[in-house]
């Protein structure tokens, strides 16, 4: 039996995320007040209105060292009316909303970075539509992220923010998400090369089935995820070269240090797909041989049965005249014969199979 939420400021109950996973009534998810010197604290949807009023537009107003992130479901439609209303958001992250390329990039708009990222769903099962997107604006004072549907890498770093391990500013958390990510990845980088072992080593034991459709399915995956996420590297230069005045010099190498380890994954990630391409031309290649083996015995068999075939079409005619009809030991001549005739042609099949 749960217990009651403690109630916020306003004389509301807080809302309880890890219960109520879909948002409350604002959408909102999650939403947690971090800082250098404080452990960090869940908010709500009132709290966290409150506390932007308190610090202004531009944060200014904050505590020192405090910023606030809040992660909405924006698949309720209050999520957009809160953010709009409250989070004074800029334009570029509500376009990028509406834009349909879901590409990963990390963009600068004036003091506040845009990103679109990209991480596998929650009960992601290797297939390649369960990818999902992730939208976020990270300023000072404040990160907002949004998704539509649940996602790995948001659900770990709840975890890891609400055990204390918190980074100290707002570009740290955006650095750590993308980490998260990275080892979302690598995960289903090991996932994916257990699976083409399997298939490896069925093939190896001469057992085909239908690794064909599964090295397919996988190889898919994997340029989904390769497409996906793999950061737009002229954005990324052009933020890392002329990052926002408020970004110090360790976030910023925090940021460049976790896009490197999402180079690294996406490198292993290329070279499982030609792994996946020598296998399916190595398949391809067994199936074509065990068709060429194939047509093989059944041209021998042809040929050795057209002695026979012709002989009897011969003999077989009703006209006069046919030879050896009176001769008693007729049959046993013609048998010789096409045994003869099957012989030659036996032994030219078998010459012309040896000479490939």
């Amino acid at each position: 039996m749960s217990t009651p939420a403690a109630p916020s400021p306003s004389g509301q109950p807080a809302l309880n995320a890890s219960l109520n996973y879909g948002g409350d009534a604002a959408g909102l998810i999650c939403g947690y007040l971090l800082g250098e010197d404080a452990a960090p604290r869940e908010v709500d949807s009132v709290q966290a209105a409150q506390w932007l009023a308190l610090a202004g537009p531009t944060g200014a107003a904050a505590p020192a060292g405090e910023f606030l992130w809040l992660h909405f479901n924006l698949s309720q439609a209050q999520a957009m009316r809160w953010m709009e209303r409250h989070a004074d958001l800029p334009e570029a992250f509500f376009d990028a909303l509406k834009d349909r390329s879901v590409s990963t990039r990390i963009e600068r708009d004036d003091d506040t970075l845009i990103a679109v990222l990209n991480d596998a769903q929650f009960d992601f099962a290797f297939e390649p539509s369960d990818i999902a997107t992730l939208w976020t604006s990270v300023a000072p004072h404040l990160m907002v992220t949004g998704r539509t549907r649940p996602l790995r890498s948001v659900d770990a770093l709840r975890t890891a923010v609400r055990s204390g391990q918190a980074p100290n500013s707002s570009v740290g958390l955006l650095a750590e998400l993308m980490r998260t990510q990275a080892s979302g990845l690598v995960d289903i980088v090991r996932g994916v090369t257990q699976r083409i072992d399997d298939v490896e080593d069925e093939l190896l034991a001469g057992r085909l089935d239908h690794k064909r459709a599964r090295l397919g399915g996988l190889r898919r995956l994997l340029v989904r995820l390769q497409r996906l996420l793999a950061p737009e590297p002229a954005a990324l230069f052009r933020l890392l070269q002329h990052p926002p005045a408020w970004m110090g010099a360790d976030d910023a190498q925090e940021l460049r240090d976790s896009t490197e380890e999402f180079s690294v994954v996406l490198r292993d990630m290329q070279g499982l797909q030609e792994r996946i391409k020598l296998l399916q031309e190595e398949i391809a290649a067994s199936v074509q041989e065990a068709n060429s083996r194939s047509l093989f015995v059944l041209t021998v068999v042809t040929v050795l049965a057209l002695p026979i075939n012709i002989l009897a079409g011969l003999f077989g005619m009703n006209v006069g005249g046919v030879p050896l009809a009176d001769d008693p030991h007729g049959f046993w001549i013609i048998v010789a014969v096409v045994l003869a005739f099957t012989a030659v042609a036996g032994w030219l099949a078998l010459r012309g199979a040896r000479d490939r």
